[in-house]
Order: structure tokens, then sequence, then C-alpha cells
């Protein structure tokens, strides 16, 4: 039977969040590397999960697409790319999404103020960076449409090399992880990594790339819904299901599952 989403439920929206699927080139000449965050087993969200750098989209970053991209024909995509940028510096050191080369020093210095200030426009103010948000290139939008739940727009950004010194924060994340996103689904049904049902299907979708140019002209071909699993009895056993025709080869994995790890 070919599953139709159902309706979202009547108000029910969840939190805005982005997060932020950064691609390295493999040293080796492999497929190429993602950056992964393990989450503080204290967390209450996805405690010890294998997520990607990000989080929920604050009203500084609101504050910051309205003060600069007040033409913007989207500003609610403009503040969640905003906040995948500041989210991956804040979490990981890493500054992508600005105009120019950053140095690890550099990095690190507006990683302190950051975190400092707890808002990326005094970072852009002193170190004279300027946003490039096409830089971050749109990818998929989840809302699992129940309580408390993040609507999450997922981008996708080049690093090149990857040769930058990387730190994680230590507080909600105790560990940062370069990994192809084979392996990555390795590490989850081994049980070495704990993934929950979006990251495996977009890990699922990421595998099929052999560099970040493929991805991100896939990314393009695609329609980009708001992405919110049902669930689905298939041969008497509940399925989480997405729907089909977005680009992902696995829409549907049995409800006992979707956690992995």
């Amino acid at each position: 039977m070919e599953p139709t989403s159902p309706a979202p439920p009547s108000g029910e929206r969840g939190t805005p969040a982005a997060s932020l699927v950064v691609f390295r080139r493999s040293s080796a000449g492999g497929p190429p590397e993602l950056l992964f965050l393990v989450r503080s087993a204290a967390m209450r969200f996805a405690a010890s999960a294998t997520v990607f750098p990000g989080g929920r989209v604050d009203e500084a970053d609101r504050a910051l697409a309205q003060a600069r991209f007040a033409g913007s024909v989207d500003l609610a995509d403009t503040a969640s790319r905003i906040a995948a940028i500041r989210e991956t510096l804040e979490e990981a050191g890493l500054a992508i999404g600005v105009d120019r080369a950053v140095s690890a020093g550099e990095a690190a210095e507006a990683r302190e103020l950051l975190l400092a200030e707890g808002a990326l426009a005094p970072v852009l103010d002193r170190f004279d960076w300027s946003l490039d948000l096409a830089r971050l290139t749109p990818f998929a939008r989840w809302n699992p449409n129940r309580p408390r739940a993040f609507d999450t727009r997922f981008y996708l950004a080049d690093l090149g090399t990857g040769a930058v010194d990387l730190d994680v924060d230590g507080t909600e994340h105790g560990e940062l992880l370069w990994l192809t996103a084979a392996d990555a689904l390795v590490g989850a049904g081994s049980g070495k990594l704990r993934m929950l049902f979006p990251t495996l299907c977009n890990l699922a979708r990421l595998a099929q790339y052999a560099d970040f140019a493929q991805a991100r002209a896939d990314a393009a071909q695609w329609p980009q819904p708001v992405i919110s699993p049902w669930v689905e009895e298939i041969d008497g056993r509940p399925w989480i299901v997405i729907p089909d025709h977005i680009g992902y080869p696995m829409n549907r994995i049995p409800e006992d599952e979707a956690v992995r790890g």
C-alpha cells in the first residue's frame, strides 16, 4: 500500500531549530566525512545520541536575520541558517558560513566571545565577518509534531579539507567525530553509536553521495516538505513511515528499531 502522510495535528508546530551537516574531503580519497557530536548522557533531549551540530533558533538569530537580511523572502529560513552557523561555532569551534577563511586561533577567539555574549552579532562585528548564507544548502526539514518537539531545518555545508582544530564544547556534548555516512550507519547498527530515526534516514540518503557537489546538486532536485513521520501497521507490526518520492532511500523502519545504539 502506498502510504500517504496524514495532516499535521492542528496548532502543533514544534520549536524552530536548525542543524548543519558539515562535509570534509577524506585525506584517503574515499567518501566525504561528516561532522558528528555525541550528546551528553545528562541531556534531557536525545541523551547520548550522535547528532549533527545544531540547536534551537533563538531571538538573537531572528533579530540578526531582520537587521541584516530584511529583504529576505523567507526570514524564518534566514534565521535558521544563522542558528546553524552559530550552533556549529559554539559546539565545535568551527566557523563556517562566513565570507572569508578563518584561522583556528581566530575561530577559538570567536567561540569564546560567542559563549560570553550568547549571540552571533557581536562576533561578526568584532572580527569583521559577513555572513555568506549561500554556503548553506537546504537539505530537509523534520517536525515530529508532538509536544516539545523540534521543527528542524537541515542544511549542508562544505568545509573542504577539514584542516582546522576542532574541540567539542564539553557541556552539552562529550565527543566529536568525523565519519563517513556509511561508517556512521554501521556504528548505529552495531550499537556503538546511538541514533534517532531522522538521523538514520538522513544518513541513508547522505551515504549515496560521492562528494559535496553531488550532495548539493541532488538536494536541489527533490521537494522539501515538512517531514512528519507517522506510525502505520505493516504485516501486523507498527512501522514509522515518511513519504515516498522526497529523496530518501529509506522511508520506513519498524517502530522498535527507530532508535539504534
